[in-house]
Order: structure tokens, then C-alpha cells, then sequence
């Protein structure tokens, strides 16, 4: 059982802190029945009502700083799921989100990234569906290291940025050394560095 101020994880709403457990009185609720009360942090207006007895939805504690740092020491061993039929596909997106696994929700990650540079190459745009799922997959993730690692949302991406800059910084100064060991580092973890004329981003691996 969770407590008050707990943060969860809590099927497609991501993460959600615990702001209360009480009975509701609703019509179709159980009025007998303890129900958490949610607030999932990508949508701070709403309220999640969920049975504190259920398992209908998985639900499970955030993960640790150390399982953060695991999962990103091992997104270069996750593979991309290459499925050809869109519904199939959709379908997968759809059970990878609710998982509540990070390790699926980077599989996808990769995979639309993969989808977009071959639609791109071919003068496609990408997909409602496909920009759908990789915002709520990146979301997904971003909520729960941020709230693992004690750090904005936003800094979750910044600490590559940071080590972007970092590695831009030093080929300023001509420490090749630095540079390499920060792309290789950086290349470790699946995370790719890609310098263009407009600077350097970077994708996952």
C-alpha cells in the first residue's frame, strides 16, 4: 500500500503523487471501498480515483536513483521493435506506455526515432499517431528520472545538453581528448551525439 506524498507510477497517467486515501462518495463507487486519490504530475488539474486493493492498472513505486541510472546504462542494449501493420504497431505502443516499464517506453523512443529518419529520407513527415506516442513515451520517462533524481523535468534532457556543451566547448579549446571522452561516454549509455552545421544534438541509441 502506498502513503500520502508518495509519488507511483501509474499506468498511461505516468507519474502521480498520492494526495489522499478516502472513501468516495460517487455514483458507481463503492462507498465501502479505500480509493486513492492521484495527481498525475503531466496534468496537475486532474484527479485519479483508483481502488487501493485493484490491480486492473499496473501500478507500481518510482523507481530509485540507482534503477535510473541502470536503465541508462543499458539503453544501448535496448532494440527497436519493428512491426508493419499500424494497428499491430499502435497496439504495442499502446501496451509498452501502460507497462509502465522504462525500458519499453525507451524501445519505443528509438523506434519512432528510427521511423521518422526513414519517413524524412523519404520526404515523409511523421505521423500523428507516431508524434503522439513519442511525446507520451518521452514524458513518461522525463516525470520519473525527474522525480528519482531529485531534479526538474526539464533537467533531465539538460544534463546531455550540459554534456553536450561540455564536449562543444572543449573542441573550442582544442581538448580533442575531452571531446572524444565525452562522445564515447556519452556512446556508452546508447546515446548518440550528432554534429551539424547547426550545432550538435543527439538521439538514442
Amino acid at each position: 500500500m502506498f502513503n500520502i506524498g508518495d509519488y507511483i507510477v501509474h499506468g498511461r497517467n505516468g507519474v502521480c503523487k498520492v494526495v489522499d486515501i478516502t472513501h468516495i462518495d460517487m455514483s458507481g463507487a463503492d462507498k465501502n471501498q479505500l480509493y486513492y486519490t492521484l495527481v498525475p504530475m503531466k496534468s496537475v488539474e486532474s484527479k485519479i480515483f483508483y481502488p487501493v486493493d485493484s490491480d486492473r492498472v499496473v501500478t507500481r513505486s518510482v523507481m530509485s536513483k540507482e534503477e535510473v541510472e541502470n536503465v541508462l546504462s543499458g539503453i544501448k542494449d535496448i532494440e527497436p521493435m519493428w512491426i508493419a501493420n499500424d494497428r499491430q504497431r499502435e497496439a504495442k505502443y499502446k501496451e509498452a506506455i501502460s507497462s509502465c516499464d522504462c525500458q519499453q517506453l525507451i524501445c519505443i523512443i528509438k523506434t519512432l526515432n528510427e521511423r521518422n529518419k526513414k519517413r524524412m529520407a523519404q520526404g515523409k513527415r511523421s505521423t500523428y499517431i507516431d508524434d503522439k506516442y513519442l511525446k507520451e513515451a518521452k514524458q513518461n520517462l522525463n516525470y520519473e528520472f525527474s522525480v528519482a533524481l531529485g531534479i526538474e523535468t526539464s533537467d533531465v534532457e539538460d544534463y546531455i545538453k550540459e554534456k553536450i556543451k561540455e564536449r562543444s566547448d572543449a573542441k573550442k579549446n582544442k581538448d580533442f581528448a575531452k571531446a572524444d571522452s565525452i562522445r564515447d561516454e556519452l556512446l556508452d549509455k546508447g546515446i548518440k551525439l550528432i554534429d551539424t552545421r547547426e550545432g550538435t544534438t543527439y538521439e538514442l541509441l
